[in-house]
């Protein structure tokens, strides 16, 4: 085998010393995670793990058996304790006598809550009965590319047979539920030498006596198809060959970051859309192929894969030897009616008396040759997975139309799955959506206490932010914080000079293409000096002016062209300052500099109101806590103006104000929230102070 085979494989992570201190139930959550931890395994959510363990009835005290089964929606890579549905096999077998056959099924599901063990809350998965009536005590059921390669192929069967021999056998498509469990415990009681099945379209069930057995069937059983693939795909064109080559990776980027907002935008209207963009080889290899169109035509066919994709991606035709992005920026509009429309005829051929409402018809994956592979959800994460899913297909179509030919889901079975009641049922207990859920913000000094507590209130509320700053060390301690706190998909951050054109245009095209666009700024990167006019140098002057005058005007403008090219509208907050209203000895810079940021505020509101972007100001005052301006000479230049001590100035700032309260960063970021949010959507042009009474800075 070649080092490069080699490196394909998937490595037997089983270890014993861990293992052999376990309970059974932390066993099974051991091999969950070792399974999920490799892609190639599993897709994220995808597939289960279940044992079947003798433990103590807490009523009766007795011995009884217990199925621990994935519950429904979580990932195996991740999953806990608390992760599985626990219910009495005597009952789960019980259930065949109240079946009545598969056009009754669903209400199976029903019956499942009534076999829970010792009150455990997690909701058990369609998948339970496939685990149950398996006479195996250990089972996992994976989504490998490699297996689900061979079961979408055209003549799987043959395939399985040919790979496997009787040690893994072979059933046909079956949506999920009883009747498959129903299937698999006949298949196991007629061949009881097999150690697994292949399930056409969807993926694989393996077994064991013994945890480890079970894994590393599962582990030997995927490894035996990566082996049988290479060697057949060895010397084959892959996806026709390729029919253009790929764009350089800045040009490919600058052009997702054009269109991304653009396809953003025009599918939004119901609810804020996230994008997630990808330009890997696998997905560069499929979008520049021959066969990008056909088999894209056919859709997926795990599906799980289908439920993520929709029913077949949107392929942006594009030609990157001739790269007009004006083109295709200008067809796009036309294209995605296109496929609304295409979509809606599907669901009126397929749709049932019981059926649900149509769903949103925006496609949910959008190819493109040359560049690569846009994907559009209401969050970051599902966006992402989306994405992670379709390459899931990818390598499924390139090892099925190698060997085979590739073969999607049949589109009623499509639909019947896309629409299932169970799946519907499943939406409808999603959580609500939190205020900001899909929009996108850009803060500016970021990494400052003002700017980390702003971006913290809006990530806390669902926004996705890009925390932008000239100070790389505080800027990667920031972002890992707000990673930790929020999860990774919501935070970017990026080192920004806001006074430099070039480093302004470059951030907001960060934020097109790790999330789709922008919605909200929070123009926050600050300087502060202190002298008397006559010390003042020109040098100072200009520095003030450069940061707080010309930084806030380049990255609004930028805004701007992206809120234009959205047409979602916008919503622009300044953190100016009270200095800005209120004239103070010692700070001429500043404060005019200040002040100008308040009227470019205002002009600003006065050119976005048709188009439905929002400019509004928060001016706070005396922030210390946190902030870097005062951690400088700042602090001691304005302490100087007051004849004290700098470690007097937050007292001082507190018994000067009017409430006689102090201000801190999340007061600022309170305001900052309630002017992004729609909480303020009929207010533009305003002034909020924060600095617990000024009177000097009132704005009337």
């Amino acid at each position: 085998m070649s080092d490069a085979h080699a490196a394909a494989r998937l490595a037997n992570l089983w270890d014993d010393a861990k293992a052999t201190g376990m309970s059974e139930p932390e066993r099974l959550v051991y091999r969950s995670n070792i399974l999920g931890s490799d892609k190639r395994v599993t897709n994220y959510g995808g597939g289960n793990t279940s044992s079947k363990i003798w433990q103590t009835d807490p009523l009766t005290g007795e011995q009884v058996e217990v199925l621990w089964v994935k519950g429904s929606g979580g990932d195996s890579a991740t999953i806990k304790l608390n992760g599985f549905a626990t219910l009495y096999m005597d009952k789960l077998r019980a259930l065949k006598r109240l079946y009545r056959g598969p056009a009754h099924e669903d209400e199976m599901v029903g019956y499942l809550p009534h076999c829970t063990f010792n009150l455990n809350p997690r909701a058990a998965s369609i998948d339970t009965p496939l685990h149950a009536l398996v006479p195996k005590p250990f089972v996992d059921h994976m989504h490998p590319d490699a297996i689900i390669a061979i079961a979408a192929a055209k003549d799987s069967r043959i395939l399985t047979q040919k790979i496997f021999g009787d040690r893994i056998g072979w059933l046909p498509w079956r949506r999920p539920g009883f009747e498959l469990g129903l299937w698999l415990e006949k298949f196991c009681q007629e061949n009881p030498e097999a150690n697994g099945v292949v399930l056409e379209s969807h993926g694989l069930f393996t077994w064991g006596d013994t945890p480890k057995q079970c894994y590393e069937t599962t582990i030997a059983t995927i490894n035996r198809a990566i082996q049988w693939l290479e060697a057949e795909t060895k010397s084959k064109s892959v996806f026709g060959g390729a029919a253009v080559k790929s764009l350089p990776t800045e040009q490919r980027r600058a052009i997702a970051a054009r269109l991304m907002p653009k396809i953003r935008g025009l599918i939004s209207a119901g609810s804020y859309k996230l994008g997630h963009f990808d330009d890997s080889p696998p997905v560069l290899e499929f979008v520049n192929s021959n066969d990008l169109r056909p088999l894209a035509a056919l859709g997926t066919s795990c599906p799980d894969h289908f439920l993520r994709t929709k029913i077949r991606p949107l392929v942006i035709e594009f030609d990157p030897a001739k790269p007009d992005v004006d083109a295709v920026l200008a067809r796009l509009s036309g294209v995605i009616d296109a496929y609304r429309a295409d979509y809606r005829a599907y669901y009126d051929r397929s749709k049932r008396s019981a059926s649900p409402a149509m769903r949103d018809p925006n496609p949910v994956v959008y190819l493109m040759p040359g560049v690569g592979m846009f994907t559009f959800a209401a969050d970051k994460t599902t966006a992402r997975v989306s994405g992670e899913f379709y390459v899931n297909a990818i390598n499924v179509m390139r090892g099925a139309s190698a060997v085979s030919s590739y073969v999607g889901l049949p589109e009623q079975e499509a639909f019947d799955i896309e629409y299932w009641s169970l799946e519907e049922a499943k939406l409808q207990r999603m959580p609500k959506p939190k205020s900001l859920a899909g929009r996108i913000a850009l803060v500016t000094g970021g990494a400052g206490g003002i700017g980390s507590a702003a971006a913290t209130r809006l990530l806390r509320e669902g926004a996705c932010v890009v925390i932008a700053d000239i100070d790389a060390a505080s800027l990667a301690k920031t972002n890992e914080e707000l990673g930790a706190a929020f999860g990774r998909d919501c935070v970017r951050p990026v080192k920004l000079d806001v006074t430099e054109e070039s480093d302004v245009a470059a951030a907001f095209v960060d934020c097109a293409v790790e999330f789709g666009g922008i919605d909200i700024l929070v123009s926050n990167a600050g300087i502060s000096s202190s002298a008397s006019i006559v010390d003042t140098q020109l040098s100072t002057w200009n520095r003030n002016l450069d940061i707080l005058a010309k930084g806030y005007f380049l990255v609004s403008r930028e805004a701007f062209r992206y809120f234009m090219q959205q047409q979602l509208g916008g919503n622009i907050v300044f953190i100016a300052s009270k200095n800005g209203l209120a004239a103070s000895p010692n700070a001429a810079a500043y404060c005019t500099a200040k002040a100008a940021e308040i009227h470019l505020a205002r002009c600003l509101a006065l050119e976005g109101a048709e188009h439905q972007i929002r400019v509004n100001t928060v001016n706070p005052d005396a922030v210390l806590r946190g902030s870097k301006i005062w951690t400088g000479e700042w602090r001691e230049q304005r302490a100087a103006a007051y004849s004290m001590h700098p470690d007097e100035l937050e007292e001082h700032y507190r018994k000067r104000s009017m409430l006689k309260r102090s201000v801190f960063p999340e007061d600022v970021a309170e305001a900052v929230y309630f002017l992004a949010s729609d909480s303020s959507a009929k207010s533009t042009g305003n002034i909020i102070n924060v600095d617990a009474g000024n009177a000097q800075s009132f704005t009337r």
